[in-house]
């Protein structure tokens, strides 16, 4: 699949620079842009589930010297 953006001269010029700083075609860096964006969000989700379980589970934190002491470390 392929698709077209609009950039502004000034988008354009940042983009090609940031994927020739890091060896990539703009296609590559626009890529991973996306990817990486769709990643962050999946895990942001993930962890707002999670913590929301945690925090109806009643279940409390405790300070790690704690666990230490208990683990005699």
């Amino acid at each position: 699949m392929s698709f077209s953006i609009r950039l502004t001269d000034e988008e354009r010029a940042l983009a090609a620079s940031y994927a020739k700083m890091h060896s990539m075609s703009m296609s590559e860096a626009f890529k991973r842009a996306l990817f990486e964006r769709i990643e962050d969000e999946y895990d942001l989700s993930v962890y707002n589930e999670a913590y929301k379980e945690y925090e109806q589970s009643g279940r409390k934190s405790r300070p790690i010297s704690e666990l230490w002491e208990e683990l005699e470390l």
